[in-house]
This record gives structure tokens, C-alpha cells and sequence, in this order.
């Protein structure tokens, strides 16, 4: 019996176990599973051998019909090819090769060990942030950079997080010191970077201190080099570049909002402000730092980046800064693919998918993002909007329990309303099983032009495919199913549909529980066949018992039309 499932990419563990000559091997020559029958069986009738016979051909047809065929199987082989360019294109952004074992970090000297973060500042008062909070690998780079006579400040999220009462998911270090003299300084220590680089200090259990060395602002350096403000409103104020040491005072006042150009002195205990950023924390704003139209301009990234500390933080948008955003979306097609679709992805990874979203979708910004997603929410209008964003809340809900999931089910979960408002997938040339058209042009753009890897496009895609085995719409050998490495998946993604719409209640508890729930109704498939959205399911037709003159009465049953075509 084929065992093949509509859910076809092998997974990473299986690409890895399999020798070479299986992943070169050409995808039609990929031989498939046929389950032999038990020795210990007796032998079927004639009749019952030539009705299994059948069935395998019909189940090949079924697989067929819905594009599962060998030549999936090859997708192995793609997702291997494109992990290897993803990986050689990684190299490339680096400056220097990442050593095999980095020394371990010495221990203290005497002197380094009197060295703290006071809890008391000179003037007496308590330090603004309690040095408890702070990561203690972070307080020792900044430390040993006093020490080597460089200033050191804990930079950005770090800052604002603390004075936010937030636990800041990493610390990050701004210093004098060029990034060869913090090299010089720790042992445990690479270079990354191209455009700019920076210093990656490692400790024990990967954690990684970034350590960047004071910048100013390009735009800044120009317009003060040509004399006075731009004065041409057509310039082009772009960021190509931006690899020129600063100042401290430069370096938070070259970063794009108030409530990031906050810096930590650790031994003084005190926060330093060049941007009046304390402000707009204790009002809850977030503004650019500068001419909001002049920023926005030079990276309108950073659109998506206010749109993601405004849903994680709680925080309004000035509104100077919110007409340079309204402004300055139409900029966003000049910025790099792959730039926009990791603000994208991080967006979603924060658990404020349905926040962030909504935010981007009155600035007009999904049109150019996501755009299947908004031409879903302009086509259905006010109920389609609150089908989006149940899906949206239902995937934000397991994010912030602290659930890890891999950026394929993230991605799906948002599909999945276009997914189910254009009708069930159909096969493309070839066998492949397909998805919506509109799914597939956004995942293929998504891997040609922003570098998205193949094996997140593709298990996505299979994702999508599996929920309508889930559901019951398509029948499949559930064993073998249950068996796929994509399951537990698939099913995850599964429960998240149920929690954003109530249906196929009944259906989860059945999987969850080791069964297999019960097909859909046969109506279902007949009416849906007859208002053309889906593809009608062939009955399976036995062939005759063989008569008493020897005759099988297969052209017979050749030349007589099928009265159940409809029937599923």
C-alpha cells in the first residue's frame, strides 16, 4: 500500500540519517513504500487479490490526484542545497571566521575583582537601576573596559527595559574602545560585520555580550560638513552607509528613537540622557530622535521597528513620528527584502502579532509586507478582519506562554484564513501538492528576494496541506500519517485553528487522544463539488469477480460510466 502523505518534505533528522546516495538519487527513481503482506496469512481469494491490487492502483490515483507523487520526495534535496547557500551567504556577512573553541574567559585578577557596580551613587542617592538586575557578564565586559582606561556604557533595550521594570532579554555595550582593542582586550572574542563592525564577547552557555563601538550619525556628519540643514525636499536621505566612529553624545543621538538612546553608567550609577529619553518613558511616547520625516527617510525600517515597541511596550507613537511613518511607508520597497521580513518575523516571534498588525494595517504598510494578507482584509472586509486576528490572538497567546515555535508554524498560522477563504489546493504540474496561488507567490518571493530558507518555505507549505487532513476534508492513511516527523506540527498549528474559531472540536480531542476522528460528510464534499470549489473524489471501482467462463469482465466494467464520480 503507498504510504505516501500529503505532508511530503522529510525533516531535518531524516535528511541527516540518510547516507548520500539517497539524497543525490533523481527524485522519479525514489522508490516507493509497499507494505508486503504477512507471511502468516493465509492466502486471499483470487478475487480479494485482484480488489487489493486495485485499491493500491486507486490510492496511487488518489496520490496523484492530489499532486503526492515521488517526485516530492526530491524536496530533501532542495532544502540541503538551499541550507548550504544560506549558510555560505552568512559567511560572506562576516569579517572574520568564527574559531572552532574560543579560549575560556580567564578568571579575575585581584584587581579586576574589586571592581563593582555600586549600589550607592557618589552623591549618596541609590543607583537608578539596582546592579542586581544587571547580567553580571555584561557588568564584567563594561568593567574591564574601564579598566583599559575606554568608556563603557550598557546601551538600547537594556536601559529602557529596567527603567520600564521589564527584564531585558539581552545587554548590550557601547565603548570608546575601536573593535581590534576589545579583541585585544578579551580572549573570548570575534569580529563580526561588514558594513560595521562589531564585537561578539562570549561566556558560558552561548551567551553572547555585543560590544559596538560609539558611531555618529552619517546624515549628521554631511549636513554639518555642507554648511548648514538639507534644503532640498527631493534628496534622497537613504542610510547606505554607516561605519564612522563617534562620540557617546553621537552615538545616542545617530540612534532612532528617544527611549533607545539611553545609556547606563555602571560605576556612577547613573543613567545618561542626550536625547531626553527619560521623558518620553515616564509619558509613554515614542519619538525619533531628530526630524522624524529626516529619519524615517534614512531607514524606514524603522517603521516596523516603532510599530514593534509600541504593541510590546504599550506605548503611543508621537504624532509628529506617526505622520513620517504614514509618510514614509512607500519607502519601504527601497529597503533590503530580507531587512523587512526579519522585522517581520520578530513582529510575530514577540507574542503582539495581532497588535503589531493591525498598527501596520492602518499605516497601509501590509500592502507591501503581506501582501495576500491585506488583500484578504480589504476583500472580507469587517468579518474577515475578525477572522485574521483570531488567528493572530491564538498564535500571540502560545508565544507569550513561553511556547517555542519554529518560524514555518508562525508564518502558517497567519496563512491560514487565506489559506481556507480560497478553496482547497490543487495540484501544480509535475505532482506537487499546491497550496493557495497567492500562499505560493508570497513564499516563493519570500525565498528569492529576502533570502527566506527554503526549508521554512516548504514546511510551511506542508503545514497548510496538513490541516485539511486534520479536519477530516481529506482522508489519509492515518497511521502512517500520525508517523510523519511534521506531525506533532501540523497538530500544533491544528489547535491553534481550533482555539481562533471553536470548529473541528471534536476532531483535535480525537487526535490528541491516539484516534482517528471520522471523515467529513459525504454531502459536504458532493456540495462543494457542485459550486466548483473543490475537486470532485472519484469512487473506487472493483473489479468483478472472475466468472465461470474464465472471463474477468475488466472491459466490462471499462465501458460502463461511473454513476458515483461525485461520491466521496
Amino acid at each position: 500500500m503507498n504510504s505516501q502523505l500529503e505532508l511530503s518534505a522529510p525533516s531535518d533528522e531524516d535528511s541527516a540519517s540518510k547516507p548520500l546516495a539517497a539524497d543525490v538519487q533523481a527524485p522519479e527513481e525514489t522508490p516507493t513504500t509497499t507494505a508486503a503482506p504477512a507471511p502468516s496469512e493465509p492466502p486471499a481469494p483470487a478475487h480479494a487479490d485482484a480488489e487489493l491490487e486495485d485499491d493500491e492502483d486507486d490510492d496511487e490515483a488518489d496520490a496523484a490526484d492530489d499532486g503526492l507523487d515521488d517526485t516530492v520526495l526530491g524536496a530533501e534535496e532542495a532544502l540541503a542545497a538551499a541550507e548550504a547557500e544560506d549558510a555560505a551567504e552568512a559567511r560572506e556577512e562576516e569579517l572574520e571566521e568564527a574559531p572552532t573553541v574560543l579560549e575560556p574567559e580567564p578568571e579575575p585578577t585581584l584587581a579586576e575583582r574589586a571592581l563593582h557596580a555600586p549600589h550607592v551613587r557618589p552623591t549618596g542617592e541609590p543607583a537608578e537601576i539596582d546592579p542586581d538586575e544587571l547580567d553580571p557578564d555584561a557588568l564584567k565586559v563594561v568593567l574591564r573596559l574601564h579598566q583599559h582606561g575606554h568608556q563603557a556604557y550598557l546601551v538600547g533595550g537594556c536601559v529602557r527595559d529596567l527603567l520600564l521594570g521589564r527584564k531585558p532579554k539581552d545587554f548590550d555595550v557601547a565603548t570608546s574602545a575601536t573593535p581590534n582593542e576589545v579583541r585585544g582586550i578579551f580572549r573570548n572574542c570575534r569580529l563580526i560585520g561588514r558594513r560595521f563592525r562589531l564585537a561578539h564577547v562570549y561566556f558560558k552557555g552561548g551567551k553572547i555580550i555585543e560590544v559596538s563601538t560609539f558611531r555618529a550619525n552619517p546624515t549628521e556628519l554631511e549636513s554639518h560638513a555642507g554648511g548648514g540643514e538639507d534644503d532640498g525636499d527631493g534628496e534622497d536621505l537613504l542610510i547606505t552607509h554607516d561605519n564612522v566612529f563617534g562620540t557617546a553624545q553621537e552615538d545616542a543621538r545617530r540612534r532612532d528613537f528617544t527611549i533607545n538612546g539611553l545609556f547606563y553608567d555602571v560605576s556612577e550609577g547613573r543613567v545618561i540622557d542626550y536625547v531626553r529619553g527619560r521623558r518620553d518613558l515616564d509619558e509613554r511616547f515614542i519619538r525619533t530622535i531628530g526630524d522624524p520625516e529626516v529619519r524615517m527617510r534614512e531607514d524606514p525600517v524603522r517603521i516596523l521597528r516603532a510599530v514593534r515597541f509600541a504593541a510590546k511596550l504599550g506605548l503611543d507613537i508621537e504624532s509628529r513620528t506617526y505622520a513620517a511613518m504614514e509618510g514614509a511607508v512607500e519607502d519601504l520597497p527601497r529597503c533590503a527584502p530580507a531587512r523587512l521580513l526579519e522585522e517581520t518575523f520578530r513582529l510575530i516571534r514577540g507574542g503582539v502579532s495581532a497588535p503589531a498588525l493591525k498598527l501596520l494595517d492602518a499605516l497601509d504598510a501590509l500592502k507591501i509586507l503581506l501582501p495576500p494578507v491585506n488583500a484578504y482584509l480589504k476583500q472580507h472586509g469587517k468579518e474577515g478582519e475578525k477572522t485574521f486576528y483570531a488567528f493572530a490572538e491564538a498564535l500571540d497567546r502560545r508565544v507569550s506562554a513561553g511556547e517555542p515555535l519554529d518560524d514555518a508554524i508562525l508564518l502558517a498560522m497567519l496563512l491560514i484564513p487565506i489559506s481556507r477563504s480560497t478553496g482547497p489546493e490543487e495540484s501544480q504540474e509535475g505532482g506537487r501538492p499546491s497550496v493557495s496561488q497567492v500562499v505560493e507567490d508570497l513564499l516563493a518571493g519570500f525565498v528569492q528576494s529576502a533570502r527566506l530558507p527554503r526549508r521554512i518555505a516548504e514546511r510551511c507549505r506542508m503545514l497548510l496541506l496538513a490541516q485539511r487532513t486534520l479536519t477530516g476534508e481529506r482522508r489519509r492513511r492515518s497511521a502512517a500519517f500520525k508517523r510523519h516527523p511534521l506531525f506533532n506540527e501540523a497538530l500544533t498549528v491544528f489547535e491553534m485553528t481550533v482555539e481562533a474559531t471553536g470548529e473541528n472540536r471534536e476532531q483535535l480531542e480525537a487526535w490528541k487522544a491516539g484516534e482517528v476522528p471520522q471523515p467529513r460528510a459525504a454531502a459536504a464534499d458532493g456540495e462543494a463539488g457542485e459550486a466548483g470549489g473543490q475537486r470532485k473524489r472519484r469512487r473506487r471501482r472493483r473489479r468483478r469477480r472472475p466468472s465461470a467462463n474464465g472471463a474477468s469482465g475488466e472491459s466490462a466494467d471499462a465501458s460502463e460510466p461511473s454513476s458515483d464520480a461525485g461520491d466521496a
